[in-house]
């Protein structure tokens, strides 16, 4: 039986792709001065960026699972009027552009917003051009991640597990400690990855919100920007490249829970 003829097109294209994806990394591999990474990981600005992004997207990991998981929890169980706008919300920050979300941010939780002004008043705490700024930014463009993640797993729960615990006397909160979290554990796993990854990376929303204050709220990707500007291409590298291997380990480690290949 004759085989039918793939055509060259499709793979040309694809290659093409590829190309569009792998040549940019080629360069920045081009460039890195291997033989210095090391020392300039080491200079004092570097560190203080990467020890401000661990605790700063630790952090943006911790809110969106306190405030984003009881709401994934709510949209997959719960039906109510409004349920589909509410989804659209919370996925909005995953495709307006991080510095439109730090401009939101700023005339929400700033001095003079109409959020961060009672705050100030009746805490005193002040978010922008903060740490604690920096990581509400980082949960505003990173939650989306966690919560869409989190509702899939909790739709596809046996509800027959869990009526069967009811049955047998379990209350609301053991079920859910006992039959529904262990069986979307890995779901949860996967979605915290992807919101700590993003977090990590971010720029847009915390530039605008937070500043970009050395040992306060400069992150790695502000620390990069500032870095390539003033000409020290070396921490800018090392840096990047410490971003660019945390992001393909959280993608190769997901690729099964994203695209179901091994």
């Amino acid at each position: 039986m004759r085989r039918p003829r793939r055509g060259i097109a499709p793979v040309v294209l694809a290659a093409g792709a590829l190309a569009l994806v792998l040549l940019p990394l080629i360069g920045l591999a081009q460039r890195t001065p291997w033989s210095t990474i090391g020392s300039a990981l080491r200079q004092h600005d570097a560190l203080l960026a990467l020890r401000l992004s661990l605790e700063c997207s630790l952090g943006a990991l911790a809110l969106s699972a306190v405030l984003g998981l009881p709401l994934a929890w709510v949209l997959a169980r719960y039906r109510f009027p409004g349920r589909s706008l509410a989804r659209a919300f919370i996925t909005l920050p995953m495709v307006v552009p991080p510095v439109v979300g730090g401009i939101a941010l700023l005339y929400a939780f700033g001095r003079r917003g109409f959020a961060g002004r009672w705050l100030y008043a009746w805490t005193g705490w002040r978010l922008p051009f903060t740490a604690g700024g920096a990581i509400l930014a980082e949960a505003f463009v990173a939650m989306p991640f966690l919560v869409i993640t989190a509702e899939a797993a909790f739709r596809s729960v046996d509800r027959g597990s869990e009526e069967a615990a009811s049955t047998l006397g379990a209350s609301p909160s053991y079920r859910f400690r006992r039959v529904t979290l262990p069986a979307v554990a890995p779901s949860l796993a996967a979605g915290a990855a992807l919101c700590w990854a993003r977090a990590l990376g971010e720029f847009g929303a915390t530039i605008t919100f937070a500043g970009n204050f050395p040992g306060t709220t400069q992150t790695m990707p502000l620390a990069i920007y500032i870095n390539i500007e003033s000409g020290n291409d070396g921490i800018a590298l090392a840096l990047s490249l410490v971003l660019l291997g945390v992001s393909l380990v959280v993608l190769v480690a997901l690729r099964d829970r994203w695209l179901g290949v091994t």
